[in-house]
């Protein structure tokens, strides 16, 4: 009885979807990206217009606000900024000292405590991971104490795709590396599985940097210097050592254990920043569940509303005006929301819709909100979560990360089986999808979660589209509303999450980690 009447849903959701198109989820998406909101940092004036644009939408829905305040969750935040023309970063060697030029060679991170002087030893440590759970462990004939551990970005492929990816956040590698006794890290992008050229990620090295400021949330502490090195230079920083990085590299394609050793010298870094403090909101709001009992649990459908700002110009354009990443995926929130709304038999279970801010500052806002959420923490069921989703060709199949991990993953292939929509799982697990978004912040408090991108079988001229864009457009100003975009795919999309979200607020049972998920243990 239940799967026929899940597929008269799908039947009405096909019906009532009054933008086939895409032309009411794209004129969201000009709006958010437009010049006018200037790339919608966080804290910005203009980020605060895009805020009320969804708390407006959300209104003429007639959704309930999330807070008995209305629809604004108010964060707090810490600014770092860093004065380049007072900092350096050099490797210290007998009596020479060669400078790693900060953009060229090398960018700080302005995470932890970024102490103003940090002269230290440094070791390379592999991939830099100490994984209890898949018997790996890079730090254990390794004496780190008061020295920088430099490692290259990734994982052992023995270790699952979510699981290497929560293993490579700063939140679990950085309290392994402090308990060792480190005292400072430096990562060198694997070239193989990086999203943007270095000359174009180095940009953002300027940006203001931000963290929570809630003590209960700080992470990083006592991390004195942080940094990473481009991979072209990584060979100035090993030099002495015995090794190469084109050695490490040829290590990590071939599937071998990377070396471990000490590096010549040390390394001498002076940092200088200045500190600010801002406040930015996330938006959300609620429709009530129809059911006497499940509409006091929740289903979040989740995106970010950040993006970049004003930066660095590219091609004479200075606005990362964000439009794939991520006013694409509030679009979906604000034209999902709109057509469940419309139905005249409501879920079953309460569904929240929520916009955060910060994400593109380290996923802060959804942070704050999984720690602080509007409802009973408890109630909340589980997280569908969409950024830069990429509707670039038409939909014949979506990327799944965390399908295995939990219940929703029969939820994922049930709708994708009805629409005829493929359903895979993470096919690039060494780019750390899992943990590159909002839905992370859910599966650290211990709610299941999904996120999605369409999907590029490899060879493929959707692989080649995708490539293209990540390498030219991704976190640049060229992701623009002038980009070509297939709508009709997005729509459909539109149609798969609303479906999804229906379906699992409608199921009588709860989702739930799969038994053998390492993330079961975060479960409530």
């Amino acid at each position: 009885m239940r799967r026929a009447l899940f597929f008269i849903a799908i039947a009405a959701f096909a019906a009532s979807s009054d933008d086939a198109g895409g032309k009411l989820w794209w004129s969201h998406v000009q709006y958010l990206a437009s010049d006018r909101l200037a790339g919608r940092a966080t804290g910005s004036n203009e980020y605060m217009d895009a805020a009320r644009y969804v708390a407006d939408r959300f209104a003429a829905l007639h959704l309930k606000p999330a807070w008995t305040s209305g629809f604004y969750q108010t964060v707090p935040f810490q600014v770092k900024t860093i004065d380049e023309s007072h900092s350096s970063l050099a490797i210290v060697r007998a009596s020479e000292t060669l400078p790693l030029k900060l953009g060229p060679d090398a960018a700080f991170l302005l995470t932890g405590d970024c102490a103003p002087a940090t002269k230290a030893p440094a070791v390379f440590a592999g991939y830099g991971l100490r994984v209890p759970a898949a018997n790996y462990d890079d730090l254990s004939d390794l004496d780190l104490k008061g020295k920088i551990v430099v490692y290259l970005q990734g994982a052992p492929s023995s270790i699952s795709g979510p699981l290497a990816a929560h293993s490579q956040s700063v939140g679990v590698r950085w309290p392994e590396l402090r308990n060792a006794g480190a005292v400072g890290m430096a990562v060198i992008p694997n070239p193989d599985s990086s999203d943007i050229p270095w000359a174009r990620a180095t940009l953002s090295r300027l940006m203001p940097a931000m963290s929570l400021d809630d003590p209960t949330l700080a992470g990083a502490a006592g991390l004195r210097v942080a940094f990473r090195v481009n991979p072209a230079s990584a060979d100035k920083l090993l030099a002495g050592s015995g090794h190469t990085f084109a050695e490490i590299l040829a290590a990590a394609r071939s599937g071998s254990p990377l070396p471990h050793f000490n590096l010549s010298g040390e390394i001498d870094a002076k940092l200088e920043v200045t500190h600010g403090s801002v406040t930015s909101p996330n938006i959300a709001a609620v429709l009530p569940g129809s059911d006497a009992k499940l509409k006091n649990e929740y289903v979040v459908f989740s995106a970010h509303l950040d993006h970049l700002g004003v930066g660095a110009p590219i091609n004479g354009d200075s606005i990362y005006n964000g439009a794939m990443d991520n006013a694409s995926g509030v679009a979906s929130v604000l034209e999902v929301a709109r057509r469940i709304a419309s139905l005249n038999t409501k879920p079953k279970r309460s569904i929240l819709f929520l916009a955060v801010c910060g994400e593109e500052k380290g996923e802060l806002g959804s942070k704050y909100f999984a720690a602080n959420p509007s409802v009973p923490a408890s109630a909340i069921a589980a997280d569908v979560n969409v950024d830069m989703f990429l509707p670039l060709y038409p939909l014949k199949a979506l990327e799944v990360q965390g399908l295995d991990e939990s219940t929703l993953g029969a939820d994922v292939r049930a709708v994708g089986n009805s629409m005829h929509i493929g359903i895979l799982a993470d096919q690039q697990p060494q780019r750390n999808r899992f943990i590159r978004s909002d839905q992370y912040s859910f599966v650290q408090h211990g709610v299941p979660a999904l996120a999605f991108k369409f999907a590029a079988p490899p060879g493929s001229e959707e692989a080649r589209i995708q490539k293209e864009w990540l390498t030219k457009r991704y976190h640049a100003p060229s992701d623009d509303t002038s980009q070509p975009v297939d709508l009709a795919a997005a729509a459909r999309f539109n149609d798969f999450i609303a479906a999804l979200l229906e379906r699992v607020a409608d199921d009588a049972a709860r989702p739930a980690w799969n038994a053998d998920s390492f993330f079961a243990r975060f479960a409530r």
